[in-house]
């Protein structure tokens, strides 16, 4: 009897050991698999923005945006890994004085051993990426890319399709977006006066794809900001529906979750309580 449970005993202490062994770089190596650099734009900074990945991992902090706040929440709940949708960093730096945030923030992280990841554009554009959650929020069916294009074998887009299984009038439309993003308005152009089944995704600044939209024949189209004039000539042709940047993109830290823990078994992940959204609603 002591045998087997001494046993079961060295077996609980390998598998907690293995739990506590997870480095950095495994859950770098986890999230780049799912969404490789090379798919990234060309003026894009995915990637390791500050730090090592040698060191075992603590904790992730998951957001959208990389702030001071965000740092030091990192640092409250004892997580030395940030993983962020947008980068901190988009320039070089020339210097480390902290006479901006992002030179503080990179400054306080690697003062308290945090290192910081983005998955920006490369997850956009990856299969099961932003957009393919913003569909699943949506309650869409029969997702795809919009126009897929393949690099080394891996399939990508910038865009995704979807239908609704049954069609909604486009004031239910709007309704439903405002109750599932969380957003006090929605910008749209004239409304639709057919029903909308189809619909055309670009979470973020998506509306180099409107034109596309319209071609294929499109009822709405769903993305985070769009410029003034962009709104023009297209009454009746497709709903335009705009719900906010951070909004659209909210839920990325989601898939960062779900791909970390099923990857990294032990990795124990938190969903920033922090808003980074800088954008005021009065």
């Amino acid at each position: 009897m002591k045998i087997c449970n001494f046993a079961a005993y060295y077996i609980y202490y390998l598998h907690i050991k293995r739990l506590k062994s997870v480095k950095i770089k495994e859950v770098t190596k986890a999230l780049e698999r799912f969404a490789p650099l090379p798919l990234q734009e060309s003026w894009d900074n995915a990637g390791l923005q500050v730090g090592l990945t040698e060191a075992e991992v603590s904790g992730a902090l998951l957001c959208l945006d990389v702030t001071e706040r965000i740092v030091d929440e990192a640092a409250q709940k004892g997580c030395n890994l940030i993983v962020s949708h947008h980068p901190l960093i988009f320039r070089k730096l020339s210097r480390l004085t902290g006479e901006d945030y992002v030179q503080r923030c990179v400054m306080k992280a690697l003062a308290q051993g945090i290192v910081i990841l983005s998955l920006h554009t490369n997850m956009d554009n990856a299969k099961g990426g932003v957009n393919y959650k913003i569909a699943e929020k949506m309650g869409l069916e029969d997702v795809h890319f919009m126009s897929a294009k393949q690099m080394d074998g891996v399939e990508y887009g910038s865009g995704v399709l979807g239908s609704f299984a049954e069609p909604l009038a486009a004031d239910d439309f709007v309704i439903m977006l405002k109750r599932v993003f969380g957003v006090e308005c929605v910008q749209t152009n004239e409304l639709l006066r057919r029903p909308i089944r189809t619909v055309a995704i670009c979470g973020g600044s998506g509306s180099f794809l409107l034109d596309d939209a319209v071609s294929a024949g499109i009822d709405a189209f769903v993305t985070g900001e769009m410029h003034y004039h962009e709104y023009f000539g297209r009454e009746q042709q497709i709903q335009i529906a705009v719900i906010g940047h951070y909004q659209s993109e909210q839920f990325t830290s989601e898939i960062f979750r779900e791909i970390i823990e099923n990857s990294c078994e032990g990795v124990k992940c938190f969903i920033a309580d922090t808003c980074t959204n800088p954008i005021m609603y009065f």
